[in-house]
Order: structure tokens, then sequence, then C-alpha cells
């Protein structure tokens, strides 16, 4: 593990010998938990890992075609509503119409008149009723249809006629490739900009993150592994790869991990107990009840108890980080600070992050469930009867569960980097009376710049106790914050 705060010092002197010492020491100390700790986590991988073979498992593919049917793309031409009776979808006849009303009497269908990809003469497809009235198609639209005007001509052969009432080309879903990658391109040139080298390492360890998850922990499940012990060790393998790859081998980041697996913990035994006391089994959902059908290592309650855990991966390792690196701002500005009051300092910022993750995973998991909201709210059912019933009790735990493990991790974060900052002592060496480090930035302790706080809580919360030394020295606090947080106190 490298240097505990290497770029604290870009452009600044360089450390002494007793920091280099100090954070060595630091490395060491935390180098002790986690080595073992990471070990162990591997030994449970291999042990665990899956076989992959399929065998045994009878599912339906609906994107496998019969022979003589082939799933074609095409780009829609022109749309038109006309009687779903007479229509013909591959008669040519039918394809020149304009009618945009019935003109026959009967149901009412969507017809898309689409330019096949592949070439040839625009073909009639059907669009499903649902799709015509929830979103609807127009032109320019990428599509997706089910071709089956040669399995048709097959079977009918001579008797041309009796296929007339049957459609030959069906709608099955949008081509979304197109959107999907200029988003991605975006997102990964924002994050890029933005974070720069740091961001593009967090890019390809989210990669890394869904290989985990794809290689090791589905195919885990499927094969009825143990899904308590599944999801813990599939979660910290992701989080040790994907901090230090991201965030570099310091002692910052190694606090982060612990915290982080700390919350893992916490989060994994409330899933467990939750799961079988509240009697989460899944078997409302159209996918679990396939998933049932299928195989009988499958257990539903496993992939929810699975679920639970992994659901709060991404704030949980943000919030570990944040504390992490505000302990050791706060201690590059306030070398002499106790450690009580340094603990103090941190949880300020913990206190307000906990706020808005909160916030956060309620409101993430509210937008991915808003239809079945919508249909609870429709059947005017209590309040108290709808949260905990089969189609919201997952969501409401999930929600409760992924809260509690963050909101403990955070003091336990705080905790752990405060006895590691203060143990290894990275300012002892200086005398009362001689400047530091942070004396020879510019402005003294109170100056810090962007790049020296990597959180926006951080610096707020390092000004205001730079404010506080200042004041206590009969200065006036460096900044407005600062001010304002001495006046308060």
């Amino acid at each position: 593990m490298g240097a505990g705060h290497s770029h604290g010092h870009t452009g600044h002197s360089e450390p002494t010998a007793e920091a280099m010492a100090a954070r060595r020491k630091a490395n060491r100390i935390l180098a002790a938990v986690l080595v073992p700790l990471t070990l162990l986590t591997l030994a449970a991988m291999a042990a665990l890992w899956p076989s992959g073979s399929k065998e045994g498992l009878t599912l339906a593919n609906p994107y496998a075609a019969a022979p003589g049917v082939t799933f074609d793309t095409g780009r829609i031409q022109r749309v038109v509503t006309e009687s779903c009776t007479p229509a013909t979808a591959g008669d040519s006849a039918a394809q020149g119409s304009t009618a945009q009303g019935n003109t026959g009497g009967g149901s009412q269908c969507t017809f898309a008149f689409t330019e096949p990809d592949k070439g040839g003469n625009p073909v009639k497809v059907v669009i499903n009723p649902d799709i015509a009235k929830s979103h609807g198609v127009k032109v320019g639209d990428n599509i997706r249809y089910l071709n089956l005007s040669h399995a048709q001509a097959a079977a009918t052969g001579a008797d041309a006629p009796a296929a007339q009432g049957s459609p030959s080309y069906i709608f099955v879903d949008f081509v979304r490739t197109m959107p999907i990658i200029l988003l991605a391109i975006l997102y990964a040139v924002v994050v890029v900009a933005v974070a720069r080298w740091r961001g593009l390492r967090a890019l390809i360890g989210l990669v890394g993150a869904y290989f985990v998850l794809g290689s090791f922990m589905l195919p885990g499940l499927v094969e009825g592994k143990p899904p308590l012990l599944l999801a813990l060790v599939g979660s910290t393998v992701i989080m040790i790869g994907v901090l230090y790859f991201a965030h570099g081998f310091s002692a910052r980041t190694s606090t982060a991990l612990l915290g982080t697996i700390f919350g893992l913990g916490i989060t994994a035994l409330l899933a467990a107990w939750a799961t079988d006391a509240a009697n989460l089994a899944g078997v409302g959902s159209h996918d679990a009840a396939t998933l049932v059908n299928i195989s009988d290592h499958i257990s539903i309650s496993g992939i929810i108890l699975c679920g639970l855990i992994i659901s709060g991966l991404g704030v949980l390792n943000d919030v570990t980080t944040t504390q992490s690196s505000a302990v050791w701002e706060l201690y590059e500005l306030a070398p002499n600070t106790s450690a009580r009051k340094l603990f103090s300092s941190a949880m300020r910022i913990g206190r307000d992050h906990i706020a808005s993750t909160v916030y956060t995973i309620a409101f993430a998991y509210a937008g991915a469930a808003l239809p079945i909201l919508i249909i609870v709210m429709l059947y005017n059912r209590p309040l108290g009867e709808a949260l905990t019933s089969a189609e919201l009790s997952e969501e409401v735990i999930r929600t409760l569960v992924g809260s509690i493990g963050l909101v403990l991790a955070i003091p336990v974060t705080t905790l752990i980097a405060v006895l590691v900052v203060k143990a290894t002592g990275i300012r002892s060496a200086e005398q009362p009376g001689q400047p530091s480090d942070a004396d020879h930035r510019p402005g003294g302790r109170a100056a810090v710049t962007a790049d020296d706080v990597e959180d926006t809580g951080a610096l707020a919360a390092a000004a205001v106790v730079a404010g506080r030394e200042n004041a206590d020295a009969g200065a006036p606090p460096a900044t407005r914050r600062g001010r304002r947080a001495a006046q308060q106190e």
C-alpha cells in the first residue's frame, strides 16, 4: 500500500522521513488486518466458484425462433391505423394502402410499414396493442419484428389463401442499440473529463465488478450455492478491486475498505434475518415464477437475500470513501487536534451524508417501482397494508436494510480512520513553533485547494476546523464559513 496522502504534497515540499515512516506504519497496521481477510475471501471464492454447467435447466427461450421463422430489424417508413380483419401483412396491395381509419368495420390495429435492414420491399408489421396505446411508434423508429412469412408459405403450400387472416410480420421490440451506446459514450466522456485518470480507473473497475457478478454470483445462485456466503464473498471481492483500482493503494483507501466490509457484514446479517422474518418468497413476480419452474436448485428467497446485499454496494462505497478522505484532510489541516475532536468534526460531515444518502436510496427504489406504486394507489388500500404487501414489502425492506448498513458504516469508518491517523503520528515530529508542510502552503493551514480535498463536505468541515483553531489563537477565522461556525460555537 502506497502513501496515505500522496496527492496532498503535489507541488509542495517532499514528505519528511518521519512522515514516510509514519505512513509505512499505517500501512502495516492496515495490512495486518486486510491481507488475511483478502486471502480468506479469495479462498472462499475459489471454493464456491460455480461449475458453469446448465445441465438440467429447462428454460424456453422467447427469442429462439422456430424453423423458417426469423427475427428481423428495420426502420419504420409509415404508420397507419386500419381494420385488423382484412389485413394481409405480406400483401403488396395492402402495403400500398393509405387508409387512416377502419373502412370495413371491426377492431382497429396499428401497422408500421417497415424497410428491412437486410434490404427488400417494405413489410407491414402489426404493432402490439399495448405498445400502440402506451408509447406508440413513429416514422424513423428502428424496430425488431418476427418474420413468419416463410413459415406460413411452407405450411400452406398451394393453399395460400388459408393464411390470409394471419399477420406475417409481428412487432417484438424497439432497437435501442444506438441511444444506449451514445449515452454510454457520453457518460464515459463526462466521468473521464471531470475525474480524469481516476474516473477512467473507476469505469474499468465497474467492468470488473460486473464480471464477478456475471461469472461468479449469478451462476452460483443458479447452482444453489449458499446465497448469504455467495453475496458476502462476491461483494467483498468487488469492493476490494473497485476501491484499490479507482483510488489507489493507500492508507485512506484501506480504511474505507474496512468500513465498507463492516457495512457489508451488517447488511448481510439484517438481510438474512429480514428475508426469513418477513417471509420474502418473491412468488408474486412473473420472473420469479419462471425461475422456480426451471430448476430445483434455485431459491427465490436466496436470490432476494443476495439482491438485498448487492443493492447497497454503490452507496456504501461512496459514504465510506468520503468519510475516510474527510478524516485525512481534517488531520492534515489541524494535526494537533485531539482524537475526540477529530472524530466529532468528521462526523459532522457524516451526518450530512447520512441525511442525503437516505433520500438517495429511498427515491431510487421508489422510482424503480413507480408502476407498482401506481397500481397499489389505485387499489385504495390502507397505507400500512400496502407497504407490507407482497408487491411492496421487498422494496421497503431493501431500503431499510441498505440504509441501516450504510448509516452504521459511517461512524465505524470514521473511528477507524481517526485511530489510524492518530496512531501514525504523521505530524508528531514537528515541534511547537516550527513550520509544518501545511504552513508552506499559500495562506497557511486555512488555505486549501480543490486538489487537496477530494470531497466538498471535507473541504467545508476542514475550513470550519481551521477557523476554530485560528479563533483559539486569537486570530479571526480565515474563511466566511469558518467565521460563521465560530460564531455558532
